[in-house]
């Protein structure tokens, strides 16, 4: 199935990419500074969150700043990519029903536009490690490992949203009562070391947080995490793209009663 959604991409290249620059660029129309606050946006959370917890939580953390700006830029990834996921087929329902082109690509271009989004800010990130005397080591490259993980969880998640979605318009309003759930048991601006170890566990249940956690591993402490920690990252991301696909798959044919 990879490999002919690989292929029909290609067939489709020109629509797929026109898909990416609109989701990408929509969003930011008819601002004064555009695109600009595709940084300006998360480093204004980052310094309210900063600044508001740094008192409680951050006040004996060194490099607190990055420390939450890792969490956040992740957590903020998977929000932008999930709810524009979720709605990708909803919004675009006008196209395909009227040419015949795979309904997954745009899902996936909405997913490309919230990595592109998500790299910009992941070289501000970088720039912060260099302000805040963060030693850069060869460990960094690592880092691609669970983007990439990141990646494919995020487009397994948009196609369970959007398919689901598509049938039960509710789901919009619980998503972001979930998300907001989410957000504070990710650990994005406290440390989970002062809990019991039975209750850090239950955190690694949690996908959004092992990839933050691998992140603060390789930016933070400058190690690499053990064999089981990057078993647990591919596995999460693995069993949301397969269950994505199978309920793809399986509810394409009925998208078009539903519009």
């Amino acid at each position: 199935m990879i490999k002919s959604i690989k292929r029909k991409v290609q067939q489709n290249r020109f629509l797929f990419e026109e898909l990416v620059k609109r989701d990408f660029t929509k969003k930011y129309k008819r601002t004064v500074l555009g695109m600009l606050w595709s940084i300006l946006g998360p480093l204004m959370t980052l310094g309210v969150m900063a600044l508001v917890f740094k008192q409680f939580f951050g006040r004996n953390m060194e490099h607190y700043v990055i420390y939450v700006f890792c969490g956040n830029l992740l957590f903020s990834y998977f929000k932008e990519a999930t709810n524009g996921g979720m709605t990708a087929l909803q919004a675009n329902a006008k196209i395909f029903s009227k040419v015949n082109v795979p309904k997954y690509m745009f899902v996936l271009s909405k997913s490309v536009s919230s990595t592109i989004n998500f790299l910009i800010n992941l070289c501000v990130l970088f720039i912060f490690c260099l302000f805040d005397k963060v030693a850069f080591t060869w460990k960094f490259i690592m880092l691609l490992y669970p983007i990439c993980c990141l990646v494919i969880f995020n487009l397994g998640m948009g196609l369970i949203l959007s398919a689901l979605y598509m049938m039960f318009k509710d789901l919009k309003y619980l998503y972001d009562v979930f998300t907001m759930l989410l957000m504070y048991v990710s650990a994005i601006f406290y440390s989970i070391d002062t809990y019991a170890m039975n209750i850090q566990r239950l955190f690694y249940l949690n996908p959004i947080y092992v990839y933050i956690r691998y992140f603060r591993k390789i930016i933070l402490e400058g190690t690499i995490p053990q064999f089981s920690f990057h078993l647990l990252a591919f596995g999460y991301a693995a069993a949301a793209l397969v269950v994505g696909m199978v309920i793809y798959k399986k509810q394409n044919y009925k998208f078009l009663y539903y519009m």
